[in-house]
C-alpha cells in the first residue's frame, strides 16, 4: 500500500518508525513536511504536497487548526481507494468527511509515541465496511494494539487516555524518583530504579490474568510496608480523583479543538 504522511512531527515520526520496523517498504512511503530535516533511507521527503497522484492511505499529521486551509490541496490526492487516517485531536468525522468527500474510508486514529516500538494502544473510530476495517487493522497492526471505538464522542477521552496518558505516567515516574531523592537516595539511582520498577510492573500487569487492583492487593501484606504506602494514595481517594481530573481536562481541551475545527471548516 502506498502511504502519504502529511505532517511528520513527533507522532507521525513515531508511526513512521513503527511501520518501517514492522516491515513496510520505505519506497512505498512519501512524507510531506516543510520542516523535517530528514527521513529514513528510501522514504521520499517532499516540502510541498505533490501536484498529482493518489495513495492507498493518507495519514493526517498536521496541526488541527491547519486543516481548513490545507484540505482542498490534500483532497485532490484522495480517491475512492484511499483510506484517510487522522490523528488530529478534536477534529471529528463529519468535519473530515466534508473535507475529503471522495475518500473510500475515513477514520480517526489515536496512538501514542510508543508506536515507534510497536507498543502503542491505538484507538480507532469510523464507519467503514468490514473489508475497509480489515485493511486499516492490517496497516495499524505493526504499531500496537488496535481498539475500535464505536461511539466517536469517546475519541476525545481516548485522546486524553491514550495520547496524553503517557505524559501522566512519566510524571508519576518522576514524582516517585523525586520522592526517593527527597528521602535520601541519590537522584541518578532514584531515576534508574523508579523507571525499572515501573517497566517491570507494567510488564507483569500486561501478562497477568489479574487486574491491576488485584495485583496491588496481592503484593500488600496486612500491616506491611506496601499497605502503609497505599494508605497515602488511597486517602480520600486522592490519586483516583487527581488522575480523573487530568483526563477530564485533556478530554475537554479536545472538545474545544473540535469546536474550533468545525468553526474553521
Amino acid at each position: 500500500m502506498s502511504l502519504l504522511i502529511i505532517g511528520c512531527g513527533n507522532m507521525g515520526g513515531a508511526m513512521l518508525a513503527g511501520w518501517l520496523a514492522g516491515g513496510m517498504n520505505p519506497a512505498d512511503v512519501t512524507v510531506v513536511d516543510p520542516l523535517r530535516p530528514e527521513v529514513p533511507q528510501g522514504v521520499t521527503l517532499l516540502r510541498e504536497l505533490p501536484a498529482d497522484g493518489q495513495f492507498g492511505a493518507v495519514l493526517l499529521g498536521i496541526k488541527p487548526q491547519q486543516l481548513a486551509e490545507a484540505a482542498p490541496a490534500i483532497a485532490a490526492l484522495i480517491g475512492p481507494q484511499t483510506s484517510v487516517l487522522s490523528v488530529l485531536a478534536g477534529v471529528d468525522l463529519p468535519t473530515l468527511g466534508k473535507a475529503f468527500p471522495a475518500a473510500g474510508a475515513i477514520v480517526r486514529v489515536m496512538p501514542n509515541l510508543a508506536a515507534a516500538l510497536g507498543k502503542s494502544p491505538i484507538a480507532v473510530s469510523g464507519t467503514v465496511s468490514p473489508a475497509q476495517a480489515s485493511v486499516i487493522d492490517t496497516l495499524l497492526a505493526p504499531l500496537g494494539q488496535v481498539e475500535w471505538i464505536a461511539d466517536e464522542s469517546l475519541m476525545d477521552l481516548m485522546t486524553a487516555l491514550v495520547g496524553s496518558g503517557p505524559a501522566f505516567v512519566y510524571r508519576v515516574i518522576d514524582a516517585l524518583a523525586q520522592g526517593a531523592e527527597n528521602l535520601g537516595l541519590p537522584r541518578y539511582q532514584a531515576d534508574r530504579l523508579a523507571l525499572a520498577m515501573v517497566e517491570g510492573a507494567a510488564a507483569l500487569a500486561a501478562s497477568s490474568l489479574d487486574s491491576p487492583a488485584d495485583l496491588a492487593r496481592k503484593v500488600s501484606s496486612p500491616g506491611g510496608t506496601t499497605v502503609a504506602g497505599l494508605s497515602a494514595l488511597d486517602e480520600n481517594a486522592a490519586l483516583g480523583a487527581l488522575l480523573e481530573e487530568a483526563l477530564r481536562r485533556a478530554r475537554d481541551r479536545g472538545r474545544e479543538l473540535a469546536e474550533a475545527a468545525r468553526s474553521a471548516s
